[in-house]
């Protein structure tokens, strides 16, 4: 990945990170880059790989990999369709290589291990547009990540934020 933008986008495959995610491709990706989709799964699980990857993350998974179902299967994930959809048709038209790597464990400490572990040169993420209380009682993700990670974080928010 020497020389190519190293993009990450958090995607858990809500209408805001969808969002984030064509953001990202109309408005940051230029030919060449490398877009990495950040995934967070809440699951842990204790056996065979997955447990060295608790830790670490999956590997980076190209995207002729993540479209496959039946390759998928060793992570026990399957991807919305639509989002592969979208990155096909970037790859293509944008000449870009997408990627994915796959996490376990607190959405907020883990985007922000991402960041180091990949590297990424800027992490784009959605917000939920959460309310002043429910962020009080919740805390943001994209308000501790903003706050911790190692590089430029961009925050989309969904049109119908409630301040």
């Amino acid at each position: 990945m020497a020389g190519a933008r190293r993009l990450g986008v958090a995607i858990d495959f809500s209408a805001c990170s969808i969002k984030a995610l064509n953001w990202t491709l109309d408005n940051v990706v230029k030919e060449g880059d490398h877009l990495i989709l950040i995934v967070v799964r809440h699951a842990t699980y204790e056996h065979g790989e997955m447990q060295l990857w608790e830790t670490t993350g999956s590997p980076l998974i190209p995207l002729s990999e993540f479209a496959e179902p039946a390759a998928m299967k060793k992570y026990q994930f399957k991807p919305e369709p639509a989002v592969i959809d979208i990155v096909q048709t970037a790859a293509r038209q944008k000449n870009i290589m997408v990627l994915m790597k796959i996490y376990w464990g607190d959405a907020r400490e883990k985007l922000c291990e991402a960041v180091d572990q990949v590297p990424l040169d800027s992490l784009i993420m959605g917000n939920r547009g959460l309310g002043t209380l429910q962020r009080v009682i919740m805390g943001s993700v994209s308000n501790f990540v903003v706050n911790n990670a190692t590089c430029p974080v961009t925050v989309v928010k969904t049109q119908d934020h409630k301040r």
